[in-house]
């Protein structure tokens, strides 16, 4: 693992993280010492330019790092510098195995793992059943996108504390599509709807502020930090 500094941060470079397709580029933004969980943040449709370098997934990474997590990006396979091929979020789930696998051999900590869009769709098919997963965030949660659509009757069995944000002008999460959607998870489970945000979570009128005009990501990173915050009180915001 090969490590750079930007800023007063420390970023990881991990170059050990394999899953049955090759080596899988990754990084690690490293946590407090202390701190009690860790994370992984999986990115969206690769074949809709989606990387670990999104922006929705980098604001993500940030919002569980000031919590203190240590949290673990990777592309997915045929993605960036990973080996293999796009397989249509089938293979993609053995990605997710290995990333799992990899933060538990490095910390031996409970895990939370978050998702955008494709990566929710394939990150809750396997951590819904984890037991080293005690928390699950879903970003943008596709229902039909770009001619694929998404089935989520898996969800049945997802008892792990669940937070779903989407915008509420998301062309692929249409609100009553997704609403019925996260109704068939048990509790506990909370929806926040981002006000004028589409699927990237960027303003769909022409007005606002945040991270770049138009933005809505400093609500969603304020939703991901309440939601964490009350579900598990030994993080504290940094």
């Amino acid at each position: 693992m090969t490590q750079s500094h930007i800023g007063s941060a420390i970023l990881r470079t991990v170059d050990d993280l394999r899953g049955p397709a090759g080596r899988l580029e990754a990084l690690l933004n490293p946590g407090a010492p202390a701190t009690p969980y860790t994370a992984l943040v999986c990115h969206p449709h690769p074949l809709g330019g989606g990387t670990m370098h999104n922006k929705v997934v980098y604001h993500t990474m940030k919002a569980l790092q000031t919590l203190g997590l240590p949290v673990l990006r990777f592309n997915f396979r045929g993605t960036g510098l990973s080996e293999g091929a796009h397989d249509y979020g089938h293979g993609e789930q053995e990605d997710v195995q290995a990333a799992l696998d990899w933060l538990d051999r490095e910390f031996r900590l409970p895990i939370l793992f978050a998702g955008f869009s494709f990566g929710a769709h394939v990150g809750l098919q396997v951590c819904c059943s984890e037991p080293r997963i005690h928390g699950l965030i879903a970003l943008g949660l596709p229902v039909h996108a770009e001619g694929r659509n998404y089935r989520y009757d898996f969800l049945r069995s997802c008892a792990q504390p669940k937070l779903f944000i989407s915008g509420d002008r998301d062309p692929y999460g249409p609100i009553a599509a997704v609403e019925a959607v996260v109704a068939r998870a048990p509790q506990p489970r909370q929806m926040v709807w981002i006000a004028d945000a589409d699927h990237f979570f960027a303003q769909a009128s022409p007005s606002g502020a945040g991270e770049r005009p138009g933005s809505k990501l400093d609500e969603v990173r304020n939703a991901i930090h309440a939601w964490a915050q009350r579900t598990f009180p030994p993080l504290i915001r940094q």
